[in-house]
Formats: structure tokens, sequence, C-alpha cells
């Protein structure tokens, strides 16, 4: 059989969600109800500037489950795709910013809160791209939620632990100030669909900056379901956007945007981190390098992946002179 003939075959046949929703209901005394019903799948789209947009270049690819069983197709995005992302990224960070620490706190709470009335979903999308029992992906989910939570509490507090006041010999205040960094670039972990990417996610937003996420090239469901928990939280529009597609075609384009400030590579492989950072110093990108000990050991579960010095990886510290009594 040929390539283009597997290729046709494959795609004629059905997911294994689709295969769910095709099935009878039945009431809990067995009888069979609607059972000529197609059920509705879902379209997994790009988010960009708050909307969900199909990729310019109208491509698709497959996404399959860790037993290799079909489950959907995703946007294949483009250079285009990032273009756009990073252009509404742009345009929403100074807004973001601007809001007060405890405002963006709340907000960050808030995407806690629609993510744990969707918590079942969110289960069953781990189970099946992760590759896991149910048990482990409710761990997992339940420690993405909470991770939301945990870090909606360092946005007003944060400042103090990094910021600090200089002592300096002469009549006047010296302050050491963080701000964030601006447009963050922020390559998914491929092997922790949901956790590794709120892990990641988290830091960067709750300072100030907007990302562009490069999600999971295998495992993008759990993903593109978090972004329609964002659009409908009150995160504005533009402060995280997320392309779906394969990364070979996507990192270069992210990590060599001219209006991208900095570059979270912690979901790259150390071969292709080194190749990254290249791209990213054209203009000075800040740049944060994955685990020297590499993510198949990173326990996305353990204290350590959630700090608030973590946030201090997409700041810039700016020193502020003060006269006394001026």
């Amino acid at each position: 059989m040929s390539p283009r003939t597997k290729t046709a075959s494959r795609a004629k046949r059905p997911s294994v969600l689709d295969q769910r929703a095709a099935q009878p209901l039945v009431t809990t005394n067995g009888a069979v109800v609607r059972g000529d019903r197609i059920g509705v799948r879902k379209t997994y789209k790009l988010y960009i500037g708050g909307a969900f947009p199909r990729t310019e270049s109208g491509r698709s690819y497959e996404i399959f489950g860790a037993k290799g069983e079909l489950l959907a197709n995703a946007c294949r995005g483009t250079r285009k795709d990032i273009r756009e992302a990073v252009r509404a990224a742009r345009k929403a960070q100074g807004g973001w910013a601007s809001k007060a620490a405890f405002n963006r706190s709340q907000i960050l709470y808030r995407i806690a809160e629609l993510m744990e009335g969707r918590r079942d979903q969110f289960v069953a999308e781990v189970m099946v791209s992760d590759g896991v029992g149910r048990a482990r992906a409710t761990r997992l989910v339940d420690a993405a939620i909470d991770r939301w939570v945990w870090y909606a509490g360092w946005a007003d507090k944060y400042t103090q632990s990094i910021g600090t006041v200089n002592p300096v010999a002469g009549s006047y205040f010296n302050f050491s100030i963080p701000e964030p960094t601006g447009v963050v670039g922020v390559i998914a972990p491929e092997a922790s669909s949901l956790l590794g990417l709120v892990s990641r996610l988290a830091p960067v937003i709750v300072s100030g900056n907007a990302a562009v996420v490069l999600a999971s090239e295998s495992r993008p469901l759990p993903a593109v379901t978090l972004t329609e928990v964002l659009a409908t939280s009150d995160v504005p529009g533009g402060v995280v956007n997320l392309i779906t597609g394969l990364r070979r075609e996507l990192v270069g384009h992210l990590a060599g945007h001219m209006d991208v400030n900095a570059l979270d590579a912690f979901g790259a492989s150390p071969d292709e981190a080194v190749a990254l950072q290249e791209v990213a110093v054209e203009n000075v990108k800040r740049f944060v390098p994955p685990p020297v000990a590499g993510l198949d050991r990173y326990d996305w579960l353990a204290d350590g992946a959630q700090s608030p010095y973590l946030i201090g990886e997409y700041i810039e510290i700016k020193t502020v002179w003060h006269p006394i009594g001026a």
C-alpha cells in the first residue's frame, strides 16, 4: 500500500471521539433513546486575540492518543499565524500590565473557577492524550487548577520578594522595581499536555506579560480546551494566544520574531534550545532554557514546579533614584 493510500484510508477512519459520539444513548434501565443521533464534534482551532480563527493555510494534522487511536484534527499553524498572535499580544500587553495586581489576581482565580467547572472534561482529555489512568489524570488536572490559584495569590506579593530598597551612601532613596518584560513566547512541554502548560504560562502572565504559546504538537487537545476557559474568563483577548501545529515549522519563527521580548524554551529539547538561543540573540531576547536534567525527568507535581522566582524569569528590574525630602 502506497503512503498516499495509507493517508487516505486513515483520513476516512472515524476518530475515537467520533465513535463515542455516535454511540446510542441509553437510560438507567438499558432502554435506547435517540439512537440515530450524530454527536456534534468539536473543531479544534487556534486562539488569537480572544477569537478562534482557523489557520490561514487551511491545513490540519491528525492527533492520536497515547494508544495510537485517532482523536481529532488540529490546525497546522504557520508563520503568518504566529505573526498575527504576536501582534495581538503586543496590542493587549499594555492594558494587561496596567491593571492593578489585585485585579490580575482575581482574573487568574477566575480561570481556576472555570476549570473546576469543566474538571471532568479536562480529566477525560488528559487521560486519552497522556495515556494515564483516571486517578493520575485527576491528580494532574487538580494540580493545574490549584496552580492558577497559587499564582493568583502571588500577583500582589512578588514585587515585595523580588524588588528591594537598596542602601546607598547619599541623601536619596534607591528602589529596584520589577516590571513585565512584554511579549513572551512559550514553548509548551510536549509530554505534559495540561499541567506543564499551566506551570509555564501562569508565571508569565501574572506579572503583566502577554504570551504566544506553541502547544504540545502531539497532545494539544487539553491546551485548546484551556483557551476556551480563557475566552470565557476575564482574561482580556490577546493576553494569551495559542498556536497548534508542527513544532519544526513554528519554533524558529517564534524565536526569531523581533517583537517577542522573551522566549520560554523550557519545553524544548536541549539540542533544540541551543539553536533557538542562537536565533533569539538577534534582538537580545530574555531566554529561559530547558531543565538541565531533561524534561523526561521533570516532576510537574513537585513543589519546585511552582515558585515566585519563576515569575522573576519574565520581568525586568527598573532602578529608580529619588532625593530624600523632595
